[in-house]
């Protein structure tokens, strides 16, 4: 994964924009049930009152307050309010209304309990809330009645108030409150309607700021994800531009073409979703298990045993599809090549009624690549309904639970709700992170396989001195060259000496595999010599950049291709900025002129794709125009007249000594003695190694090799 973090870095400020972005949205997403509860605990339950201390009560309230509490912590409490208008205001810094919530709320659960105790003497149920029995006008009978209550049954209620937990001790605060609102005038529907309203308010805010921080993550997340995947395609497809042949030998075309675009996809969804995803489910996880813990320390097991159950399952399940995930692309890769053979034989299938066996090899490939992505979707989609019931069954577990400790009054309602949703939170960010071990082996697979190409250090690299190099004219020389394929057992040439003069043709002939080939390969670069020199107008190749090396040479394929577009588009290949007139030279010399001239639009007659829509001899002559129409000083042509007539050979031949210029040197690789018995050198290669040289008449008597060749092919006159 170190090419995906190589290219992440030009993207670092977005991405550092991103999580921010990720953190606001976790943060929006674990407040709103902090703001639900809110709205259940306090809105609905407490009428609205979220104050721990009354903000103002009645002298009345205040006696009532005063009487509950201890002579040491009257004082204290009475310091926290100001007497203004017959009533009492709240006042006081931070750390003396500490002291009075929990002053106050000890006087409430004080008096709660005496309450309880008076109406148990005057038969109430024990089962009926004692807090609704209380209201406002009650007050003023219960200061004269409290200050005759014994000091023994006052002291046991403060006992008991001072064991009782903190929730009830916060339930009787607020219905202490409510009372002496009540007794002070204070609205409580219209106080409890402001929080609702407000806390809903506050809800719908965090939900658009939430919203508004996915769009924006969805938005620079796709961008990441694709100036990436565009970045990680130019430089796949330079690096294999500035492959030499030997480099090409390692990769097929299929897979090479399955890298670019398959294998960039997958890093592209890795990236894309692993911002949103990767991020964010961690954040999600930790925040809601802190959240959730504040909210109730006893239910906290249900979620961590929910974890590991989560654990436990994602690690089973991705032990058993991790292999085949490593094999996906691979089996990818033989779909591509299957299909790209079929698509390029297809003439040579049907001509052999090979169908069925194409059929047959094609089923297989496809057969293997749908029983493994078979096999990984079956077993990933194991996942969410597993998934559905461990939440469900976290559902259950917390109502359960909870609804005893609501009970109990040790949790109140919208704590629990809160609990919940959190506890969907984390198992949903634990599901996220499955989701994304989809994305990571497979692309962990592909970005492998992308570093693989990016890795390769080609073996024909320019000069360290990148300056342009005075070549004065095309004469080739080969000095004692040899040269070995990559893993080879022997030299495919050895020892090859010759020079081809400028203004000279230069022509190579002998028996299937003897290497003519790739001595023309070697005159480009297209490989590198082993050993010796190759050198053009007296500097060795490897001297040259290769651009000024290239532009030197006008190479004409053994395989002619031609490109999708037109006939002049095709011939401007060779020279870019060709005027039409130097294009219809070429195409005259070429003995292309007449199907060029007669074709529908002339030069701008469409070509198909690899020139499906041209005959053999016809993209032949289009490829040499394009070489032609650059005026190189080495022409190179690799078996380029076999499509042609023997009388469009020689008038080519012809056209072509009366067009070369002085200083130019041509290369011949031919099977046919007619086509290079006139050139001023012929060079015979056998077995890698040159066996004969000289004009044709000289070789008919001094090689036997050469005059095998030309028996083979020409009549007893044309050999005398």
């Amino acid at each position: 994964m170190k090419v995906t973090m190589r290219y992440l870095k030009p993207f670092a400020f977005l991405l550092l924009v991103s999580i921010v972005l990720l953190f606001g949205q976790a943060i929006s997403d674990l407040s709103l049930p902090n703001l639900m509860s809110d709205i259940v605990n306090v809105g609905l339950q407490k009428s609205g009152i979220d104050e721990a201390v009354p903000e103002q009560m009645s002298q009345q309230g205040m006696e009532l307050v005063t009487l509950l509490l201890p002579d040491s912590q009257r004082e204290s409490f009475l310091d926290c309010y100001e007497e203004k208008e017959g009533k009492y205001i709240l006042s006081g810094d931070s750390l003396s209304l500490q002291e009075a919530e929990q002053d106050y709320g000890f006087a409430a659960l004080t008096l709660m309990n005496l309450a309880q105790d008076l109406y148990a003497q005057n038969g109430q149920t024990e089962g009926e809330d004692t807090q609704q029995q209380m209201d406002g006008d009650m007050l003023l009978q219960l200061v004269p009645v409290l200050e005759q209550i014994p000091a023994q049954v006052l002291d046991q209620a403060r006992q008991e108030a001072a064991q009782a937990d903190a929730s009830v001790r916060d339930q009787a605060s607020t219905a202490l409150t409510k009372i002496l609102y009540q007794d002070v005038g204070v609205d409580l529907a219209q106080k409890q309607q402001n929080y609702i309203l407000l806390t809903g308010g506050k809800m719908l805010l965090v939900a658009l700021l939430g919203v508004a921080a996915a769009v924006g993550i969805g938005f620079l997340s796709a961008r990441i994800g694709a100036g990436l995947s565009r970045n990680l395609r130019h430089d796949i497809f330079q690096k294999v531009e500035s492959f030499s042949s030997g480099e090409f030998d390692r990769f097929s075309t299929a897979s090479l073409i399955t890298r670019t675009t398959n294998d960039v996809q997958q890093v592209q969804m890795l990236v894309t979703m692993g911002i949103r995803l990767l991020c964010y489910a961690p954040i999600m996880g930790i925040g809601g298990i802190v959240m959730a813990v504040g909210k109730s320390v006893s239910l906290s097991w249900i979620i961590a045993l929910a974890v590991l159950v989560l654990m436990g399952l994602i690690l089973i399940i991705f032990s058993i599809a991790l292999p085949k995930f490593q094999s996906l692309q691979k089996l990818i890769d033989r779909v591509n090549l299957v299909s790209r053979e079929n698509l390029s034989g297809l003439m040579v299938i049907r001509a052999f009624g090979n169908e069925r066996y194409e059929e047959g090899r094609f089923e297989k490939a496809n057969r293997d690549l749908r029983d493994t992505t078979r096999f990984v979707q079956r077993t990933m989609a194991f996942i969410m309904p597993a998934m559905t019931l461990v939440m469900n069954l976290v559902t259950l577990v917390i109502i359960w639970i909870g609804g005893h400790a609501i009970a109990q009054s040790t949790l109140q309602i919208g704590d629990m709700m809160a609990f919940m949703q959190y506890g969907m939170q984390i198992i949903m960010s634990f599901l996220m992170i499955a989701m994304m071990f989809i994305f990571v082996p497979r692309a962990a697979v592909s970005a492998s396989r992308i570093e693989q190409v990016l890795a390769i250090q080609p073996a024909i690299e320019d000069p360290k001195t990148q300056g342009t190099v005075t070549v004065p004219n095309g004469s080739v020389t080969f000095s004692d060259v040899s040269f070995r394929y990559q893993e080879a057992e022997s030299d495919a040439l050895s020892q090859i000496s010759f020079t081809a003069k400028a203004g000279e043709v230069t022509a190579i002939i002998g028996s299937t595999g003897s290497g003519k080939s790739t001595l023309l390969n070697l005159i480009p670069r297209f490989y590198d010599v082993t050993q010796g020199a190759v050198s053009i107008g007296g500097v060795d190749v490897r001297k040259m950049p290769q651009k000024q090396l290239r532009s030197l040479i006008g190479y004409v394929p053994q395989k002619s291709v031609l490109f999708s577009g037109d006939i002049a588009s095709n011939i401007r290949y060779g020279k870019e900025d060709a005027s039409e007139e130097e294009i219809w030279q070429a195409v005259q010399i070429a003995q292309a002129k007449d199907f060029v001239g007669e074709a529908d639009g002339g030069l701008q007659a469409p070509i198909a794709q690899g020139g499906g829509n041209v005959s053999g001899g016809q993209k032949q002559r289009l490829a040499i125009a394009r070489a032609m129409v650059k005026q190189p000083l080495v022409y190179l042509f690799d078996d380029s007249f076999s499509a042609l007539d023997f009388k469009t050979d020689a008038a080519l031949r012809g056209a072509l000594r009366k067009n070369l210029a002085p200083n130019a040197a041509v290369l011949i690789v031919a099977q046919r003695v007619s086509t290079i018995m006139d050139a001023q050198q012929i060079l015979v290669l056998h077995q890698g190694r040159i066996v004969g040289k000289g004009t044709h008449a000289q070789l008919l008597k001094t090689c036997p090799e050469y005059l095998e060749i030309a028996q083979s092919q020409l009549s007893k006159e044309e050999l005398q």
